[in-house]
């Protein structure tokens, strides 16, 4: 459990940094908005499953401004924060049953869906920064060893 919550608190440490990046920088980059958006919507979309409700009308890719993505930013955290405090190890074990935005449904341990939504993240994090070098902006370090450090 340990190291789920520290993944989190992580998910939250990259997102806050990448947020702080994209409301200081100049112009709008559509394409690293819209990645951003997706991994905030989609981290509502896997809480909203793991408390078992119905997920189908949740956007996965939509347009969201700064101000929406602050809003998530921290929404999402103080969910998961509250989920995981919650959390035992006997629960973390426990198959949760949902339907993906096609509605097609499938089983997955409450662990194995935490890991799935803190890599998700860092993934797009990491697409993220590549889109903005490719902009000539600073990447955002969100190397897990320097959330740690």
């Amino acid at each position: 459990m340990e190291t789920i919550k520290n993944m989190f608190e992580h998910l939250h440490w990259g997102n806050q940094g990448i947020l702080k990046t994209l409301q200081t920088i100049e112009g709008e980059n559509k394409q690293v908005y819209n990645l951003f958006a997706h991994t905030l919507l989609a981290e509502q979309v896997w809480f909203t499953r793991l408390k078992g409700l119905d997920s189908s009308k949740l956007p996965i890719w939509a347009e969201v401004n700064l101000e929406e993505c602050e809003q998530l930013v921290n929404q999402n955290h103080q969910n998961f924060k509250e989920l995981l405090s919650g959390l035992s190890t006997p629960k973390v074990e426990q198959i949760v049953s949902y339907k993906n935005s096609k509605g097609k449904e499938f089983n997955n341990s409450v662990r194995d869906i935490l890991t799935h939504v803190a890599l998700h993240g860092q993934y797009h994090r990491g697409q993220i920064n590549l889109l903005l070098r490719a902009n000539e902006f600073e990447p955002v370090n969100v190397d897990f060893i320097t959330f740690k450090r």
